[in-house]
């Protein structure tokens, strides 16, 4: 079923640009590590019993280590989310989406609706930490649908110039798959195969202490309704 012509407007103003068939996707910074980050300080005690204060305690910072900086930092060498997307688009990205609240999952469907274009993308190679990957077993989330501030999504005919650019600077990247002209939008992983899902809500939610302000975003619920 299509978003509706309001929802489909919202959801194309989160995006910078859009998405041609045949764009390369690239995953700019590490994903899932705001809610890695949120996790690890809430359930440090509970954590504690399983990993040690040094783990933990980098788990609070891979944000800063391995992500893309909101705004711009006083550390020498920190790429900040302006800059990046700048450089994405003078690399000729065709468009940019800013990730957070969803995962990259989240983002990868908003595109690929916003652009009218399918897609396939190869889980594996999406930039996830370990540290991620651990502490989202033990309850049994699905990193890939975690808040991913400090990662950004871009569609690009050709990535060699943007890798080039992102290498230069250390910064994470991943490319990830490419945008077709077929209806379909399917994920791979190994010799696994499925179909990309509308976003369902951040696994953030399954934690009961887990409760922003304005609860789940008006546009995901915008997004089931239609």
């Amino acid at each position: 079923m299509k978003l509706g012509k309001e929802a489909m407007e919202k959801l194309r103003a989160e995006i910078t640009g859009k998405l041609s068939a045949g764009d390369e996707l690239v995953v700019i910074g590490a994903v899932a590590l705001r809610g890695t980050r949120l996790i690890a300080e809430r359930e440090y005690a509970f954590l504690r019993n399983y990993f040690s204060k040094g783990f933990l305690f980098h788990c609070r910072i891979l944000e800063e280590e391995y992500g893309i900086q909101e705004t711009p930092a006083n550390r020498e060498g920190t790429a900040d989310m302006e800059s990046i997307s700048l450089l994405a688009l003078k690399a000729g990205a065709s468009a940019l989406y800013i990730m957070g609240e969803g995962g990259v999952l989240s983002a990868l469907w908003k595109m690929a609706e916003a652009s009218q274009v399918g897609l396939a993308a190869d889980l594996r190679r999406i930039p996830i930490r370990q540290e991620t990957i651990e502490i989202c077993e033990h309850f049994d989330l699905n990193p890939y649908y975690l808040r991913s501030e400090g990662a950004l999504l871009a569609g690009v005919p050709r990535s060699d110039a943007l890798v080039r650019e992102l290498e230069r600077i250390g910064v994470p990247w991943a490319v990830i798959g490419r945008t077709n002209h077929e209806n379909s939008r399917i994920l791979y992983s190994g010799v696994n195969v499925r179909y990309l899902d509308r976003p369902a809500a951040d696994e953030i939610y399954k934690m009961k202490w887990y409760a922003p302000q304005n609860g789940i975003s008006s546009q995901l619920e915008e997004i089931w309704q239609n």
